[in-house]
């Protein structure tokens, strides 16, 4: 298993209390939840860290700001670093209300988000 159960099951546990649909995809070696057929957050073992981090779809506007707080580092992936998008190490989720800060900055973004799902023909 590349994702830490446990934090995924708190994402989840977080997202019912706010009384939100999701959906859950196994995507890029962890576990995306998506909102309204878009990316919203998820959960990620990153092997060059060796540690499990919180992946959040946050929006450019609230990125910068979002990379001065502690234990949050961008999201490099692919190694190139995607704006908008911020990897949160284990220790920045450690309790319950810092989860949710990072999953209401993802749900304040999701409206703006554009879908990644396809049309069809």
């Amino acid at each position: 298993m590349a994702y830490n159960e446990y934090i995924a099951d708190r994402i989840r546990q977080c997202l019912q209390r706010k009384i939100y649909d999701y959906q859950e995809k196994r995507m890029m070696g962890g576990l995306c939840f998506m909102v309204d057929d878009k990316m919203l957050c998820g959960t990620h073992y990153e092997k060059k860290l060796n540690q499990d981090l919180l992946m959040a779809r946050i929006g450019p506007d609230n990125y910068e700001e979002a990379l001065t707080k502690e234990h949050c580092i961008p999201m490099d992936f692919t190694g190139r670093v995607m704006k908008g998008y911020v990897f949160i190490r284990s220790e920045g989720i450690d309790t319950d209300a810092n989860l949710e800060y990072w999953i209401q900055l993802c749900l304040d973004f999701n409206p703006l988000a554009k879908s990644s799902k396809r049309k069809k023909k």
